[in-house]
């Protein structure tokens, strides 16, 4: 049988952080659940209290991250699969939003996943290789009023993920951009901060609401095969898609992003370079 492999899971606690920590769990291996707030993680701790160790930490506390990786790291003696997962939800308009939630959106979403990712490579580089799975969004390309922020922090973090896996492949570390479709994980209700609305927006606001509706979003366990299937695979892809919606969804997106382009092309061609 082979050896458990050590999962590091940052928002581990509730969502899809959680599911992809008992998939791993009930897979045979072992898991450092990183969350603010582990009391949740209770009642999984006690069911595999050899595997499982939950860690109090705040991501955007670039300190304390480096402390809980050494910390992951000496526990197990290395680290195997590392999921930055641990984000939050900021709802409302561009203008509607002050610095501090903006500053402290992005110290999660963004800054938070940076810090875990500089904390976790010296240690996967020193052991000649490991993954790294980037928990971005199916909406990361582009973005949509009252998410602005979300996009624009999942973004932030697809870009700096392909500069990264370009840059860290030669070590043996295997960086994927995991694009989540829409999964009943608690980000619209526990996970959200919202702006105080300005009364200009109503229409649009009471437009957006109608148009996510109020369909029933799949339950986190569902992505989690992909995800096993994912760390399994020798060769995984840079960049991978999670729901099959959500796969039909970005591929629509891109070619209306492309049928733009080639609308002001005689535009984008006057100009040299």
């Amino acid at each position: 049988m082979a050896d458990p492999r050590i999962w590091f899971i940052t928002g581990a606690s509730r969502g899809l952080g959680r599911a992809f920590a008992e998939a791993a769990l009930s897979a045979g291996d072992r898991v450092v659940a990183v969350a603010r707030n582990v009391e949740p993680l209770k009642e999984l701790t006690e069911k595999f209290p050899d595997h499982l160790v939950p860690l109090p930490l705040d991501v955007a506390d670039r300190r304390a991250v480096f402390d809980a990786v050494e910390q992951a790291a000496a526990t197990f003696g290395r680290l195997d699969i590392v999921v930055n997962n641990a984000g939050g939800m900021l709802y409302g308009m561009v203008e509607e939003a002050t610095e501090e939630q903006i500053r402290a959106h992005m110290d999660v979403n963004f800054f938070g996943a940076v810090w875990v990712a500089q904390a976790v490579l010296p240690h996967l580089r020193a052991q000649g290789g490991g993954r790294l799975l980037q928990v971005t969004s199916m909406g990361s390309g582009g973005g949509m009023a009252t998410v602005g922020y979300y996009g624009a922090g999942k973004a932030a973090l697809d870009s700096v993920s392909e500069a990264l896996a370009m840059e860290v492949e030669g070590f043996g570390i295997k960086v994927t951009i995991v694009q989540m479709g829409g999964y009943n994980t608690g980000l619209f209700t526990s996970g959200t901060t919202n702006t105080e609305p300005l009364a200009q927006y109503q229409p649009l606001r009471t437009e957006m609401e109608a148009m996510w509706g109020d369909a029933i979003a799949p339950e986190p366990d569902a992505a989690a095969p992909v995800v096993m299937e994912l760390v399994a695979l020798p060769n995984p892809p840079r960049r991978l898609i999670v729901g099959s919606q959500s796969f039909d969804h970005v591929l629509e997106m891109d070619r209306a992003q492309a049928d733009l382009y080639r609308s002001w092309e005689h535009l984008s061609r006057i100009a040299p370079g």
